[in-house]
């Protein structure tokens, strides 16, 4: 303690009074407030220097596993592969804070780019898979990306044709590697001693990833994520999964999301656990498969990729008696589904995740000892070090708990701001920097958030404000219904209207508009009741797995 910090010193203020002096409330607030707490520290560490104590802890143990290919690395060669590329970026010219782009399918080289990148100090820039050339173009542009990795194709995209096709009006871009051919082994490889000397000088709160939110209006935002929001939210994901290094993690969520690199990847890394790629996308068979030939432990995807596996053919012919736990999020998370999960699949633990790219991502997650309610019902409860409250969207009051309101949280998840971009970072994060989620949610005496919808996605019907989730989770347990989204359309006298579009159980026998509304006239409300029905084979998706709404209100609005 310096001298001028001497509490006994003349002129200092008083010291506080003991701990143990702040007991906490016997009873929760009745404002919708939480705290996270714990007995665990928030990491300080770099991505890279976490990464070095794992592997000196478990050199041995299997870190990740390629099943379409069959390639397989211990700790230490994975981290042999990380810090060839890091010299490698280093010897290319690479600086510190430079950005470089990655934009591929999840393969094993896409973990071997991002923690190479944060070794070196770059900031890595994720690029959606789905994305088309003038989508890539302004990518690059906007993010000044100098370097990119990339796929060479995969299924219909020609990646190397679009690159080609976008390259000559990206002016920062000077290099690219295509992962599968000579350019990725091509890298001129700087010393050792280079490396550690970049490495010393980095600090956890540098950025280290730019991830573009998905763009349904207006251009897509570069979430901007340093070292500290990322490593300690994947840390502390999997300390409320209970990892160990003796987990195996399937994921076929994508690498380019945070759900893939944070909650699947740096997750496990931080507990010495395995990441097992089923496919380059998601596929439910190769899912399945990857599940019962590694023996995983826990198993990702949003609520469509769990229906999808479910209702494969064949799905009890698979060997799912390893899974213990996983993680079910991006979306709403029906009831039914997740029951049949917890049973059918083995996972007993499995956990519901809430959050954003711009939280890095989970704020709120439920406990593996919740009871099937709480795993069910809500998103779980606010994660240690991270604040969560519910707002009235119009006064940014706190409302009381039980009252529906806009979901605000806060803390080391909170994202550094959007690339370049500070009016649109103001417009999220206000000046107590607290992130607006635009989410409607419910904050229970127990502190267990409930989402009622998205502030954009609420139906206003003559007056009454409707929450399509609670129309979507009443209609799952319809017996012909497999899957069903509710959006608000256009009414001349009510000014919307509720539309259930329903994927059907058996495609031969839909529901119909009358048994809709028969099932729901004793349980819901009248004007909850949907007044129109469509029946679809699929819903328009984004690549993560999350549905676009959006795109279901334009197609049946008119």
């Amino acid at each position: 303690m310096s001298p001028s910090a001497d509490p006994s010193a003349p002129g200092q203020p008083a010291p506080p009074p003991p701990a143990a002096a702040y007991a906490p409330p016997t009873a929760p607030s009745s404002l919708s407030y939480a705290h996270g707490t714990g007995s665990t520290p928030l990491l300080g560490d770099t991505v890279g220097a976490n990464l070095a104590r794992t592997v000196a802890r478990w050199p041995r143990r299997e870190a990740l596993v390629d099943v379409a290919s069959g390639r397989r690395w211990t700790y230490a060669a994975f981290d042999a592969e990380v810090t060839r590329l890091a010299r490698g970026l280093l010897g290319s010219g690479v600086a510190r804070g430079d950005r470089v782009g990655i934009w591929a399918v999840n393969c094993p080289e896409w973990v071997f780019v991002q923690y190479a990148t944060a070794r070196v100090g770059a900031v890595l820039v994720n690029i959606n898979p789905a994305y088309r050339a003038h989508e890539l173009q302004y990518v690059l542009n906007q993010a000044g990306v100098s370097v990119l990795f990339a796929s060479l194709a995969h299924r219909t995209s020609d990646y190397r044709a679009m690159v080609e096709r976008a390259r000559p009006h990206c002016p920062s871009l000077r290099a690219v590697h295509y992962i599968g051919d000579d350019s990725w082994n091509g890298l001129p490889e700087a010393t050792d001693e280079r490396l550690a000397a970049r490495e010393a000088g980095l600090s956890c709160d540098d950025p280290v990833d730019i991830q573009y939110t998905s763009g349904t209006t207006g251009f897509p935002k570069g979430a901007t994520l340093s070292h500290h929001n990322i490593l300690n939210n994947g840390y502390f994901v999997g300390e409320t999964l209970g990892y160990t290094e003796r987990d195996r993690i399937c994921l076929p969520v994508p690498f380019y999301h945070c759900f893939g690199m944070v909650m699947g990847n740096l997750a496990a890394t931080s507990h010495g656990a395995c990441v097992v790629i089923p496919a380059p996308s998601f596929d439910p068979a190769a899912t399945l498969r990857a599940v019962e030939r590694e023996r995983c432990t826990a198993l990702y995807g949003v609520p469509t990729m769990f229906i999808a596996e479910l209702n494969l053919p064949d799905f009890g012919s698979y060997d799912l008696s390893s899974l213990r736990t996983g993680i079910m999020a991006g979306s709403p998370c029906p009831v039914e589904v997740m029951k049949r999960v917890v049973t059918e699949m083995h996972m007993a633990e499995v956990s519901i995740c809430y959050g954003m790219t711009e939280t890095s991502p989970v704020s709120t997650q439920t406990r593996r000892d919740d009871d099937l309610e709480r795993r069910t019902g809500t998103v779980g409860r606010a994660l240690p070090h991270v604040e969560v409250k519910v707002i009235d969207p119009v006064t940014g009051v706190t409302v009381p708990r039980g009252e529906p309101g806009e979901l605000c949280t806060r803390g080391y998840g909170v994202m550094l701001g959007y690339w370049e971009e500070p009016e649109r970072t103001a417009e999220a994060i206000d000046a107590g920097r607290w992130m607006h989620t635009g989410d409607l949610a419910v904050l229970r005496e127990d502190g267990y958030v409930r989402i009622v919808g998205r502030i954009k996605d609420m139906i206003i019907r003559g007056g009454e404000n409707i929450y399509p989730r609670e129309i979507e989770e009443f209609l799952y347990a319809h017996p012909k219904i497999a899957d069903v989204q509710v959006v608000g359309v256009p009414d001349e006298r009510y000014g919307e209207e509720v539309l259930a579009c329903v994927i059907p159980r058996d495609p031969a026998d839909p529901p119909t508009l009358d048994e809709l509304t028969a099932f729901c006239r004793e349980r819901l409300a009248h004007y909850k009741v949907p007044r129109r029905l469509e029946i679809l084979d699929a819903f328009p998706m984004t690549v993560s797995g999350k549905v676009r709404k959006v795109e279901l209100r334009g197609r049946y609005g008119g």
